[in-house]
Order: structure tokens, then C-alpha cells, then sequence
């Protein structure tokens, strides 16, 4: 049983973790600061609670909001149906030192991820283009896995920290574990947004919470 706090969390996920609802706010967004519609429908709230422990449950690779009745098992997420992340023998990423990848890319032809001289099949252009605060996140996810990590320095006194030094010199067999299970999350995640964008229309159509007195 979740507390109330938990579930006005998982509300805020199911209402402003998606696109719709930085389009519809983009003018209100420029200040800091998350402007939140409070839906006074209780079946509204408890509709935007459920997405949100979903969104929350794939944020977090299965480790909060787990919940097998609810078809969120507590282990990373996966794609039940349609295109599934597939790595076939010839993509394999070489773990060889000489392999390292440095690139990473798409070939949005045949929905293919190229990592170096590997690639991963079934992977949508929605997923590819996936952001999060302007940042592209298979390729954020990438930089801190590929051969050449160096960053630029901060201003001009903050050099990067020499902890960077610290990485294999070869692709890791979990590498790969890690990036199909970024790839089913977002996938996921992309899967869950007309939801989202319906419920949040729903909530903004409706009576709504106001606290300004």
C-alpha cells in the first residue's frame, strides 16, 4: 500500500512526465518552476496516480512502484508486443579492445541502432530521438560508455574530474545488458505518452484544484 505522499508523486509523474504536458505549458515553463493542474474529478486523480507509478516503475527499471497485479514486475521493464530490441550474431558488439566503439548511430531505414561495429535491430525512431530536458538520451547514455569520454572543461578553472580516467578499455558484455534495457524502457515510456496526453486534456478540460486563494 502506498502512502499519500507517494501517490501525489506518482501523480505529478502521470501528469507532467510527458510531452504533451510541455507543449501545452511551454509559455508557463519559461520561469522556473512546474505549474501542475490538480484534477478535482477523484477518478481523474486516481487514473493520473496509476499512470504515474508506471512512468515512476519504468524511470526506475522496475525497483519502485513494483507491482506484479498491476503488470509491473519488480525487474527492468520489458516489451511485450510488436518490434522488440533484438541483437541477431552478426551485431554483436565486439568486446575487444581494438572494437571499442565511438560512435553511435541510426539508420532509421531499417530501424537499426549502430553501436561501432555492432547494432541492435527494432528500435523505432521515437526511441532514437527520445529527450529528456533537450538531451538526446541514448547518446547521453552512450558518451559515458564509449572509447574517448573526455569532456570539455567548465568555464576556465574546473578541469574534468580524473576519476574519467578510471573505464575499461573494452565494450562490456553488461554494456549491452544495460542499453536493451534502456531501449525497452523508452520504448515503453514512448508507448505510455497518448495516454498521458489524453488523461492530462481530460484534467485541463475538467474542474481543477485552485490554491492561489
Amino acid at each position: 500500500m502506498t502512502s499519500a505522499t507517494e501517490d501525489f508523486f506518482a501523480y505529478l509523474a502521470g501528469v507532467a512526465a510527458n510531452p504533451a504536458y510541455t507543449a501545452r505549458f511551454q509559455a508557463d515553463l519559461v520561469q522556473p518552476g512546474l505549474r501542475i493542474p490538480l484534477a478535482a474529478q477523484p477518478t481523474l486523480f486516481k487514473r493520473a496516480v496509476e499512470l504515474g507509478r508506471r512512468v515512476i516503475w519504468l524511470h526506475t527499471f522496475g525497483e519502485r512502484y513494483a507491482d506484479r497485479k498491476a503488470a509491473r514486475p519488480p525487474r527492468p521493464p520489458r516489451l511485450t508486443k510488436g518490434p522488440i530490441p533484438t541483437i541477431h550474431r552478426d551485431g554483436m558488439i565486439p568486446g575487444d579492445p581494438d572494437s571499442m566503439p565511438d560512435e553511435i548511430e541510426y539508420d532509421e531505414t531499417r530501424r537499426r541502432l549502430l553501436i561501432g561495429k555492432g547494432f541492435i535491430d527494432n528500435v523505432p525512431p521515437a526511441v532514437w530521438q527520445y529527450e529528456v530536458s533537450g538531451k538526446r538520451v541514448l547518446t547521453q547514455w552512450f558518451s559515458y560508455r564509449k572509447r574517448n569520454r573526455e569532456r570539455p572543461i567548465i568555464g576556465d578553472r574546473r578541469p574534468p574530474s580524473k576519476l574519467g580516467d578510471i573505464q575499461p578499455g573494452h565494450w562490456l558484455a553488461e554494456y549491452t545488458t544495460e542499453l536493451l534495457n534502456v531501449l525497452h524502457v523508452l520504448a515503453l515510456l514512448v508507448e505510455t505518452e497518448p495516454a498521458q496526453a489524453q488523461l492530462l486534456e481530460e484534467i485541463c478540460e475538467g474542474p481543477t484544484l485552485d490554491f492561489q486563494g
